[in-house]
Protein backbone atom coordinates (compact mmCIF):
# COMPACT_ATOMS: atom_id res chain seq x y z
CA UNK A 1 0.00 0.00 0.00
CA UNK A 2 1.47 3.30 -1.02
CA UNK A 3 0.56 6.76 1.43
CA UNK A 4 1.16 10.05 -0.69
CA UNK A 5 1.34 13.36 1.61
CA UNK A 6 1.14 16.91 0.25
CA UNK A 7 2.68 19.75 0.99
CA UNK A 8 3.39 23.39 -0.06
CA UNK A 9 0.00 24.74 -0.48
CA UNK A 10 -0.67 28.15 1.35
CA UNK A 11 -1.74 31.87 0.87
CA UNK A 12 -0.36 33.70 -2.61
CA UNK A 13 -1.18 36.96 -4.47
CA UNK A 14 -2.75 36.93 -7.94
CA UNK A 15 0.44 36.76 -10.36
CA UNK A 16 3.09 34.74 -7.61
CA UNK A 17 4.32 31.18 -7.59
CA UNK A 18 4.27 28.31 -5.05
CA UNK A 19 5.76 24.41 -5.68
CA UNK A 20 3.53 21.43 -4.40
CA UNK A 21 5.74 18.37 -3.43
CA UNK A 22 4.13 15.10 -2.56
CA UNK A 23 6.22 12.48 -0.53
CA UNK A 24 5.00 8.62 -1.91
CA UNK A 25 6.24 6.19 1.22
CA UNK A 26 5.59 1.89 1.03
CA UNK A 27 6.34 2.15 -2.09
CA UNK A 28 8.77 2.78 -4.83
CA UNK A 29 6.98 5.90 -6.43
CA UNK A 30 8.79 5.05 -10.22
CA UNK A 31 5.85 2.13 -10.45
CA UNK A 32 3.34 4.78 -10.69
CA UNK A 33 1.74 7.17 -13.36
CA UNK A 34 1.30 10.36 -10.56
CA UNK A 35 -0.97 12.87 -11.36
CA UNK A 36 -2.55 16.01 -9.54
CA UNK A 37 -5.87 16.88 -8.98
CA UNK A 38 -7.42 19.93 -7.46
CA UNK A 39 -11.16 20.84 -6.10
CA UNK A 40 -12.76 23.84 -5.32
CA UNK A 41 -16.12 24.39 -3.27
CA UNK A 42 -18.97 23.08 -4.34
CA UNK A 43 -17.53 21.65 -7.42
CA UNK A 44 -16.05 17.90 -8.61
CA UNK A 45 -12.73 17.23 -8.48
CA UNK A 46 -10.49 18.19 -11.77
CA UNK A 47 -7.36 17.05 -13.48
CA UNK A 48 -4.49 19.41 -13.40
CA UNK A 49 -1.65 17.08 -14.62
CA UNK A 50 0.02 14.07 -15.18
CA UNK A 51 3.31 12.10 -15.50
CA UNK A 52 4.35 8.87 -16.93
CA UNK A 53 6.54 6.61 -14.76
CA UNK A 54 9.73 7.89 -16.13
CA UNK A 55 9.03 11.01 -16.31
CA UNK A 56 9.04 12.03 -19.79
CA UNK A 57 5.52 12.43 -20.74
CA UNK A 58 3.50 14.87 -19.00
CA UNK A 59 -0.17 16.08 -20.03
CA UNK A 60 -1.89 19.43 -18.62
CA UNK A 61 -5.33 20.70 -18.27
CA UNK A 62 -6.27 23.92 -20.48
CA UNK A 63 -6.68 25.82 -17.61
CA UNK A 64 -3.10 25.27 -16.37
CA UNK A 65 -1.14 25.06 -19.15
CA UNK A 66 2.35 27.17 -19.62
CA UNK A 67 1.71 27.68 -16.21
CA UNK A 68 1.92 24.57 -14.14
CA UNK A 69 4.80 21.76 -14.32
CA UNK A 70 4.72 19.17 -12.98
CA UNK A 71 7.79 16.74 -12.52
CA UNK A 72 9.16 13.90 -10.33
CA UNK A 73 12.08 12.51 -8.48
CA UNK A 74 11.62 9.22 -8.24
CA UNK A 75 15.33 8.69 -6.29
CA UNK A 76 13.68 11.13 -3.72
CA UNK A 77 10.14 9.42 -3.83
CA UNK A 78 8.69 12.80 -4.83
CA UNK A 79 6.24 14.40 -7.16
CA UNK A 80 6.59 18.20 -7.86
CA UNK A 81 3.49 20.61 -8.85
CA UNK A 82 5.48 24.30 -10.00
CA UNK A 83 2.73 26.68 -10.13
CA UNK A 84 3.18 30.01 -11.61
CA UNK A 85 1.02 33.10 -12.76
CA UNK A 86 -1.29 31.72 -10.12
CA UNK A 87 -5.22 33.47 -10.25
CA UNK A 88 -7.90 33.36 -8.03
CA UNK A 89 -9.36 30.55 -9.65
CA UNK A 90 -6.74 28.56 -9.27
CA UNK A 91 -8.20 28.60 -5.61
CA UNK A 92 -8.71 24.86 -4.59
CA UNK A 93 -7.60 21.80 -2.16
CA UNK A 94 -4.78 20.15 -4.52
CA UNK A 95 -4.43 15.90 -4.15
CA UNK A 96 -1.43 14.61 -5.87
CA UNK A 97 -2.61 10.87 -7.43
CA UNK A 98 -1.46 7.47 -8.19
CA UNK A 99 -2.32 5.06 -10.69
CA UNK A 100 -0.94 1.37 -11.35
CA UNK A 101 -1.24 1.51 -15.43
CA UNK A 102 1.03 2.87 -17.40
CA UNK A 103 -0.98 5.32 -19.14
CA UNK A 104 -1.78 9.10 -17.99
CA UNK A 105 -5.64 9.25 -17.64
CA UNK A 106 -7.42 12.13 -16.57
CA UNK A 107 -10.67 10.95 -14.59
CA UNK A 108 -10.37 10.80 -11.19
CA UNK A 109 -11.95 7.32 -10.76
CA UNK A 110 -8.59 5.96 -12.67
CA UNK A 111 -6.81 6.63 -10.15
CA UNK A 112 -6.65 4.66 -6.75
CA UNK A 113 -4.02 6.22 -4.73
CA UNK A 114 -4.65 9.52 -3.20
CA UNK A 115 -3.36 12.14 -0.41
CA UNK A 116 -4.68 13.97 1.85
CA UNK A 117 -5.00 17.12 -0.07
CA UNK A 118 -3.32 20.60 0.73
CA UNK A 119 -4.96 24.15 0.36
CA UNK A 120 -3.84 26.47 -2.12
CA UNK A 121 -5.52 30.14 -2.02
CA UNK A 122 -4.85 32.86 -4.90
CA UNK A 123 -5.93 35.85 -3.21
CA UNK A 124 -7.04 39.06 -6.54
Amino acid sequence: QVQLVESGGGLVQAGGSLRLSCAASGRTLGSLTMGWFRQAPGKGREFVAAVTRSGMITRYADSVKGRFTISRDNAKNTVYLQMNSLRPEDTAVYYCAGRDSISIETPALEYAYWGQGTQVTVSP
